[in-house]
């Protein structure tokens, strides 16, 4: 039964958390920590899971961008997120060049936690002071792929928890927009992460899987997703990200409080 119910599990963490700005990484190594270690290709199919739920959200916004290329403004927008694309990959390539590898101690991820949910009150704050502003610029483009980074560097940061407010605060006021935005640089980012991590397990024939839990681990991903986002996308018209942010803090202050230090 538990090898059913660990990939159900894991694959509702993923798909809750991965586009909900409370960092997926960091939810899945806290799950993992009681309910075993995985794979890395186990993490990045069912990370490509949530992924193919955000494009089945934004499948008609991707098709008038690939479409609409002649026009400026399309042109313009799929501009900014290629900058933004190959920002992340540049340096993300590079970090892993140089040997970074995530952490599998929960500690740090708890300490990012509380950071991120302090950062996201303090981003929302001064967001909530600018006019409210649609338009995505160069600047905000730039800023999201460096975003896209640091995210990647410490897990339980969120990449869209950075990536949103760093583009509420370079001049993107409008919560709809920024996260659009996130969002959608948010899928070539994450699945060229995701092929690279696969092919590297089979480069380095480290691939033994269960692909029955890998399975049900990526549907279960696939199908939460699309419902944490649909519900995230309605939420945010009319409400704020600050219970996002106090529950980071929560979360991060009780893993503190429950763990043994180095944990």
């Amino acid at each position: 039964m538990d090898s059913v119910i660990d990939p159900l599990l894991l694959g509702i963490v993923e798909g809750i958390t991965e586009f909900l700005p409370v960092s997926s990484t960091g939810h899945l190594l806290i799950a993992e920590h009681w309910l075993g270690r995985r794979s890395d290709v186990f993490n990045v199919v069912i990370q490509a899971g949530a992924i193919l739920a955000v494009v089945l959200i934004y499948r008609q916004r991707l098709w008038q961008l690939a479409t609409g290329l002649g026009e400026p403004a399309n042109r313009d927008y799929a501009g900014k997120l290629t900058v933004a694309f190959l920002i992340t990959a540049a340096l993300g390539f590079t970090a892993t060049r140089m040997g970074f590898k995530l952490p599998d101690s929960v500690t740090p991820v708890a300490w990012a936690l509380i950071a991120g949910g302090v950062w996201m009150l303090v981003a929302e704050w001064f967001a909530s002071r600018q006019p409210d502003r649609t338009e995505v610029t160069w600047t905000v483009a730039v800023l999201v792929g460096l975003a896209q980074v640091v995210a990647a560097v410490f897990p339980g940061t969120s990449r869209s928890a950075a990536t949103i407010f760093v583009a509420l605060l370079a001049g993107t006021s409008n919560r709809a927009a920024a996260t659009e935005f996130a969002f959608l640089v948010g899928i070539p980012t994450m699945f060229a992460a995701s092929g690279y991590e696969l092919l590297k397990a089979f480069k380095a024939h480290d691939v033994h899987e269960d692909w029955t839990a890998l399975g049900i681990a990526f549907v279960v991903s696939l199908v939460t997703a699309f419902a944490a986002v649909r519900w995230l996308l309605g939420y945010i018209r009319t409400h704020r990200f600050t219970p996002f942010a106090i529950y980071r803090i929560v979360v991060g202050i009780a893993l503190l409080v429950a763990l043994p230090a180095g944990v």
